[in-house]
């Protein structure tokens, strides 16, 4: 299977300059590129299928270069906004993309001697160029009545309120450049990127054909949406970073868990290598028994392995089990750092504990599981209660010291789901 059907099988392609063309020219090794802009110091998710796309060329014997945006992330592009983005300093820029590239270099292989990986900035490129000389030299290609067709442009025009400004309108010309500048210098042949980007990608192909008499590509990938209608990842509390100080490992893996029905085996030839008989498989034991969640749980351990290693998605499992009832013998602070993170928590008197203890009748009301202490000793009479995880049936039991997790957390469980995190404070 070529590189382009695969892409096709898995969904992949949206839109593409020539595909007859660019099938023959895949036949032996191109070299392509797929821009981000530095606007944080984090890649979330909604940037790994043209990132794991890159992947797959590399994989096929391709030469993947990553273009980090130094001069075009201080405009700001304005496919898919509706307002203008906020301009940032070349130091924060920089710091982004240093951040980005320790991400990075889990997704693609940067040290293979064969074909490795690049990571380029086109500030390098057009730093010493003066404002007249880029008019003269790249503006004069452009017609204004092509560029404003473009939908990215079109859509903010239209909006009397926001409007689009003169700064982010020449982000076209810029990313154009970029492409032009690649295929001078390093040979680039081809340009993937989301579907909101193909009238960037159209610009420079053309200028690269005006300026360097060159055939090159392009290629989009569909911009994902969940079957919900909501917007691929994005949450209540935001969206879900690669880097694990954004978004811990167990959230990340519990992102993919969550993952609707609808869109399991999509995902799984989105977001992963698994081969097309590995995801057939998973498809039949999703529709027979869709409340195994073979389809999720084989999602969320591809995706959590490749971005944060499988070290690392063994603890996110391991505290994915905690709150369904799992052992805590063994559990790691850090581990436990995460659940505590993702259930609600109750301060208590540390001394208390550290002296006679607290009974677990009033421990219950003062974590807000249990209206009142009568209730409270109902509950634990009736098997309902659990400490740390393990099942207590007597009322009288008191709380102490010994029952906190490295010297300062207690897990109370009420029912199945009910959880708080007691801990103790000095």
């Amino acid at each position: 299977m070529s590189i382009l059907e695969e892409l096709q099988w898995r969904g992949l392609v949206a839109d593409c300059t020539d595909l007859a063309e660019l099938t023959k020219r895949l036949a032996s090794p191109i070299t392509l590129y797929c821009g981000f802009d530095p606007t944080a110091d984090s890649i979330h998710v909604g940037n790994l299928v043209p990132l794991l796309a890159l992947r797959r060329f590399q994989a096929l014997g391709h030469h993947p270069i990553v273009l980090a945006g130094g001069a075009t992330g201080s405009i700001g592009d304005p496919s898919g906004k509706s307002a203008e983005r906020q301009l940032l300093t070349s130091e924060v820029l920089d710091h982004n993309i240093a951040r980005v590239k320790v991400q990075l270099a889990k997704l693609l292989d940067f040290e293979t001697p064969q074909n490795p990986a690049r990571l380029v900035d086109n500030a390098s490129w057009t730093a010493g160029i003066s404002y007249l000389h880029f008019l003269r030299d790249i503006g004069k290609h452009f017609s204004v009545n092509q560029m404003v067709a473009k939908e990215s442009v079109r859509a903010r025009m239209e909006d009397r309120e926001t409007g689009i400004s003169y700064t982010e309108f020449s982000y076209m010309l810029l990313q154009a450049f970029d492409f032009y500048a690649l295929n001078r210098d390093l040979g680039c042949e081809l340009q993937i990127g989301g579907s909101d980007q193909w009238g960037n990608i159209t610009a420079g192909i053309e200028l690269t054909r005006k300026k360097l008499s060159h055939t090159v590509y392009g290629l989009t990938l569909p911009l994902i949406m969940n079957a919900d209608g909501t917007k691929f990842g994005k949450t209540v509390a935001g969206a879900i970073w690669l880097d694990p100080q954004r978004t811990s490992v167990y959230r990340f893996y519990q992102y993919w868990i969550n993952t609707d029905d609808r869109d399991a085996i999509r995902y799984l030839k989105f977001f992963t290598f698994l081969t097309a008989e590995e995801i057939a498989a998973l498809e039949q034991q999703h529709t027979a028994n869709p409340g195994a969640r073979a389809a999720h749980k084989a999602l969320a351990r591809a995706v959590t392995d490749l971005v944060h290693g499988p070290s690392a998605t063994t603890e996110a499992i391991r505290a994915s089990e905690i709150l369904f009832g799992g052992e805590l013998t063994g559990i790691s602070e850090a581990t436990f750092a995460d659940i505590v993170g993702e259930v609600p928590t109750k301060d208590v008197d540390g001394v208390a504990l550290a002296g006679a203890g607290i009974p677990l009748v009033e421990l219950l009301v003062l974590a807000g599981l249990c209206p009142s202490k009568g209730q409270a000793r109902k509950d634990v009479e009736g098997g309902g209660v659990n400490i740390n995880n393990v099942r207590e049936t007597n009322f009288q039991r008191i709380v102490t010291a010994n029952d906190l997790l490295f010297g300062k957390h207690c897990l109370l469980r009420k029912g199945k789901k009910n959880y708080v995190v007691v801990t103790a404070k000095s």
